[in-house]
Formats: C-alpha cells, structure tokens, sequence
C-alpha cells in the first residue's frame, strides 16, 4: 500500500472516533492479560463483561438451556390433543378450516386433505392437569414444572429459514442467534469457559441439515459465537496442546501472538483483532476447563440412571443433557442442543416415537436435576421446534400410519424454570389444530419474552448494522408474553 494513502486512512476522522473507545478496550484488555501473563491472578479477566447498564432490571433467569426439535414436532401427537379429531377420520379437511392458506408443494398436489387424527393416547398430567401423550411418558411426570403454549405461530413454510427465524428472528441469514445476543449484552460470570455453548447430539435418522447460523454471532464480534462441543473425540478441536508443547511454552508463544494482534489492533482499529485475543486466551484456559466438564466420574449412579442408559455415552442426546447441567453449574450463560429427524412426511407414528425415546428422558431429567440441585429457579429451560405439523395426512393415510405436512399456523412450545408460572396452559386452538382460536404468540414475542426473563427490555436492545438498530425481535412492536410469567 502507498505509505501517504496508508497514512490517510488511518488518520481517517470517523475512523477515529469509532476506534477510539474500542481502543481503549483494547489497552484495558491488554493490561490486563498482560498481568495474568506475569502471574498476577488475583482478579482473573473476565472474557465476556456485560455491556453497561445490563440487564436492564432484575432478572428472573440468569441463564437460558434452548432445546431445539430440528424438523418440527408434531403438536397433535404431543401437546395440542384433539380427541373429535376421530370423528372426522379420513374426511376432507373442510374448507372453512382451511381457508385458503398455503401450503408446501410437497402436498400442494395432492387430490384430497384427508384428516389424520392422533393414533396415541393423551392423559391429563399432574396436578396442573396439562394433557400430554403416550409417546413422552418422563415428561408427564415435569407438567407442573413447566407452561404450555399452544398457540405459537411463524411465517416461514420450510425448515431452514424457519430454524433461522426461530433462532435469530430473521429468515434472512445473517443475523445474531438469541445466545449470541445474550453472550454479547449480557456477558458471562464464567472464566474457563465460553458463555454460549452448542450440542448437535448424532440421531439415527437426522434428515434436515444444522447450519452454523443458527449459533453464529452475525453481525456482532465473533467471539460470541457458540462454541459447538463435539460428540466423539476431542470434545473441541486443537484445545489440547502438541505432542512436545508444555503449558508454559503455549502460555509463551500466546503472550507473544498477543503483542503481535495488538500491534494489528493499534494500527487499524478492527474489533475483530479484539475477539482473536480473546479466543486465544480462551481456548488455553478451555484446555483444563473442557475435560473437567466432561469427566462425569463424580456423577452419581442415581443421577446417570435418571438421565438415562445413554447418559455416558458421547455424541447422544442423554449425554448433552448431563453435560448442559454441569455447564449450567459453572454459569455458563446459554447452551442449546439441537436435536434432528422430526421431519415426518411419512410413516410418523413409528419415526415419532423414536425420537420421543431419545429425548424424552434426558429432557425430564434435566428439569428434575436443575430443580433438586437449586439452579431450575433462575436457568429458564425452552422446549421446541421451528414450526407444527398439518392435521390432514401426506400420502397414504391409515389409522395407524400416517404423515404430515409443514405447518406454520400453529404449534406448542413450553418453558420451564426461571420466572416462569409453573403448571399452566396458554392459548388455544380449533379442533383440527389448524388455527388458533385464543392468545396467539409470535415467535418474536417468545424470543421477546426469553429476553424480559433474563432482564433485558427487547425495545432497547439494538446494534446498528446497515442503517437499522437491528434487534433480536425484529423491526415491528412486540410484548413479552407477561401471562406465563410468575
């Protein structure tokens, strides 16, 4: 580069004024590592400070487990039972239900809609008395730990962009997934450790595909990205030093790549080179962190049993949920596990099932373990997919057999723990599932409901990006779902 034009952007006026606080971070954060290099330990760094005047007021939860269904549950088989359903078996789906709404061109050629009623069995649970089905047995016995909402709604058709809404609240890729955003204004009590940590448990049929963007920092600086912990091998890659490399000369050549990136800081100002600093000295305090978090050989045979057979076993989905209670012990701030294969077009009965026994389990288990252990009451706990399933099968339709379509006008979720009232139903639905008859919940109000119950007001949460104060919950109006807090 011409050293003159060099000299002109780096004297560039609003380039100043943008690096100058940044800067000064950067020093602080220089010091500081700086001193944890000398040995002075006294007052470890805290790699993920919470931006000021965060939270916004007292917080009701102070971490969040996200468990995602990948592949959209069906909400008539679980959660949303509709026992006249039996009286209209087989039956075209009326129009007056249907009501001229989309639908995917996977079923769009389709000669009849005929009505697939459920061919498992609900009972009342608890003493809430929520209705559940046969197929999760474990998790009748947290019904009056948790709020259901029936009446969850999203535009998106088709799982990608609805996996993305669901965890950015955007279709548009791109954009900071919910841990992102509380890593970054929130920050993380935990020093070993990243404050947003992902699972993507290994399932027999995992059908749709986990992109990275449904974890990524987007816009925000990298270093909020969720850090994806393996399930075989090493649990993150290149953690573990060299054959020949002691600590101390990794600690060495650390302190050394570090005076060199803050050279590179100095000179250009890239917040970026800040997060380079900040992963590497993560990943060297992740060297003892990490198999500390793995090794379950104090872990109770009680407890393993309770998660259980697969509780040990890496790469499953009993395994991510042992491991999610002992990241939640050491404060860490968000983890999610993405469990896939709930796309079922046909033969639902069967693959539903399998799953159900996948996770309903470790699912109970996890609520039942945070509880006992005194972490359930400010860990807030989400349960769901990205869309529903359609009352009327896809394909050939027996009562034993059936599949389903993609169905964004209704679906259930439910919350547990953290600020949350225990033991209740919200909303409603017809009695074909199909649409919602009281209290409709957007997505983008649960996620604005996520963020009121870690104390931070969804309206003032911004980061300016490409002319917008861009927000989790998006551009228009939004309010928390105040009825299913406590």
């Amino acid at each position: 580069m011409n050293p003159a034009h060099e000299f002109h952007i780096l004297q560039n006026r609003r380039q100043f004024f943008q690096g100058a606080g940044l800067k000064a971070g950067g020093i602080a954060l220089a010091s500081m590592l700086g001193r944890q290099a000398s040995g002075d330990v006294s007052k470890p760094v805290n790699m993920y400070p919470a931006l000021s005047g965060f939270p916004h007021f007292a917080p009701k939860a102070k971490r969040l487990v996200y468990l995602h269904m990948n592949g959209a549950p069906s909400q008539i088989d679980l959660f949303d039972h509709k026992p006249r359903l039996h009286d209209y078996f087989d039956q075209e789906l009326p129009d007056s239900i249907r009501n001229g709404q989309r639908i995917t061109t996977m079923t769009s050629g389709q000669k009849r809609f005929p009505v697939a009623p459920s061919k498992f069995k609900f009972d009342r649970c608890g003493q809430s008395g929520i209705e559940m089905s046969e197929l999760v047995p474990h998790m009748k016995t947290i019904a009056d730990e948790i709020a259901m909402v029936r009446s969850v709604h999203t535009e998106a058709i088709n799982h990608d962009p609805a996996c993305t809404f669901v965890m950015t609240g955007s279709e548009v890729p791109g954009k900071p997934s919910i841990g992102s955003w509380l890593s970054y204004g929130l920050g993380s009590d935990c020093q070993n450790l990243p404050s947003f940590v992902v699972f993507t448990p290994t399932v027999k049929n995992p059908s749709q595909a986990l992109f990275t963007r449904m974890w990524s920092s987007g816009f925000l600086p990298s270093k909020y990205d969720g850090v994806k912990l393996r399930g075989s091998g090493d649990p993150v890659l290149y953690v573990k030093n060299p054959p020949g490399v002691s600590p101390g000369d990794r600690r060495t050549m650390l302190d050394a790549l570090s005076k060199l990136n803050r050279k590179t800081y100095d000179r250009f100002g890239d917040p970026e080179t800040q997060s380079r600093i900040a992963q590497y000295e993560m990943a060297f305090r992740m060297q003892v962190s990490v198999p500390d978090l793995t090794d379950l050989s104090n872990e109770s045979k009680k407890t393993l049993e309770m998660y259980g057979p697969n509780a040990t076993k890496p790469g499953t989905y009993a395994h991510s949920a042992l491991l999610t209670r002992r990241l939640i012990e050491r404060d860490v701030r968000v983890v999610q596990i993405l469990h896939r294969g709930w796309d079922q077009h046909g033969s639902l009965p069967a693959q539903i099932k399998n799953q159900c026994m996948d996770v309903d389990q470790p699912t109970a288990a996890l609520i039942k373990d945070l509880k006992q252990r005194g972490l359930l009451e400010d860990t807030l706990v989400v349960f769901g997919g990205e869309f529903g399933r359609t009352v009327y099968c896809q394909g050939k339709l027996t009562r034993e057999n059936y599949g389903r379509d993609h169905h964004p006008r209704n679906f259930c979720i439910w919350m547990a723990g953290g600020g949350v009232r225990p033991g209740i139903t919200y909303g409603a639905t017809d009695d074909f599932s199909y649409n919602i008859t009281k209290d409709p919940v957007h997505l983008n109000e649960v996620n604005a409901t996520i963020l009121h119950l870690m104390g931070v007001d969804h309206s003032r949460f911004v980061f300016p990006f490409q002319g917008l104060e861009q927000r989790l919950t998006g551009v228009e109006e939004v309010e928390p779902v105040k009825a299913i807090m406590a």
